[in-house]
């Protein structure tokens, strides 16, 4: 970006010429490059604001950043945030809105994606409704580091598998996906090192998995798949949903069950239901984290 601007001042000999020689990118005001950076993505802003003053002073510009918040911010704040200062710049309010902010009783978690602006959200095993998670016999939660929640849900055996969740939120608009973040098989350490124990794992290749949501608006999805590869945590895709109102919250409800009671199924870890833009779906499909896509 630099280059290409001190490239409007070099002559045609590769020669910087005498009109130009006091001419820098410091000499641009503030107004103008804001105006420039502001099509940029937000990781590129703050890179750039490491130029020179002009672009340090652009990068703070409300202006700027009021482009990269999503339309309904404001109900953002208020559902996420709660009191925010009223002088707040708007880089500020995306920088807090870009923490993984967690709301009703630290079950749920919410953030933008830093370079998109996107909402993402996660739903904690412990805000899921999980048939048999009283019975240590069956489920038990699991302190883990592999969870953004700090623990997951872990099914030793049971034969009636079910687990349904719901959410409210104010969305904006667009299109999302929504996943469970599942893992067969259960982590360990042994000698300071992570291994996976798979011993347990065991029933889920006989019937598939069937995963549904719906939303209040009335749309509804169903995916079925079989659970597989053990040790790797994978996104299991349920389905997704527009949002068209931003000004409103959408309440979503999901589940997933399999509730064949011809056999028992166990080894399972339960870490999260997840919601993304849709377009995520092809990181994870990149990364090789998705299933039933």
């Amino acid at each position: 970006m630099g280059a290409n601007f001190s490239a409007l001042f070099i002559d045609q000999d590769g020669l910087a010429s005498a009109s130009s020689s006091s001419v820098s990118l410091g000499d641009l005001p503030e107004s103008c490059v804001a105006s420039i950076i502001g099509y940029l993505d937000p990781p590129e802003i703050c890179k750039l604001a490491k130029l020179n003053r002009a672009f340090r002073g652009a990068s703070w510009a409300d202006v700027v950043w009021e482009s990269k918040l999503p339309p309904n911010y404001q109900i953002l704040v208020d559902k996420i945030l709660g009191f925010v200062p009223e002088k707040l710049g708007k880089r500020d309010i995306y920088t807090r809105l870009c923490r993984a902010n967690t709301f009703d009783d630290g079950t749920k978690k919410v953030w933008l994606d830093k370079s998109t602006g996107g909402v993402c959200l996660l739903i904690s095993s412990r805000g899921l409704r999980i048939t048999g998670i009283d019975d240590r016999r069956y489920w038990n939660h699991i302190p883990t580091e592999e969870s953004r929640f700090g623990s997951i849900a872990y099914l030793q055996q049971i034969w009636w598998f079910e687990v349904d969740g719901e959410v409210e939120f104010p969305f904006p608009a667009g299109t999302y996906s929504v996943f469970f973040r599942l893992q067969l098989g259960r982590a360990s350490r042994r000698f300071g090192r992570q291994i996976r124990n798979s011993e347990n794992v065991h029933g889920w290749d006989i019937k598939p998995v069937r995963f549904q949501l719906w939303t209040s608006d009335g749309q509804h999805a169903t995916s079925q798949c079989t659970l597989s590869d053990p040790g790797e945590w994978f996104h299991y895709h349920v389905g997704d949903f527009n949002v068209d109102n931003s000004n409103s919250s959408m309440k979503i409800k999901l589940s997933m069950m399999q509730i064949d009671c011809t056999h028992t199924k166990g080894g399972l870890c339960l870490d999260s239901v997840v919601i993304y833009p849709s377009k995520f779906r092809e990181r994870l499909k990149h990364k090789g984290f998705l299933k039933c896509a």
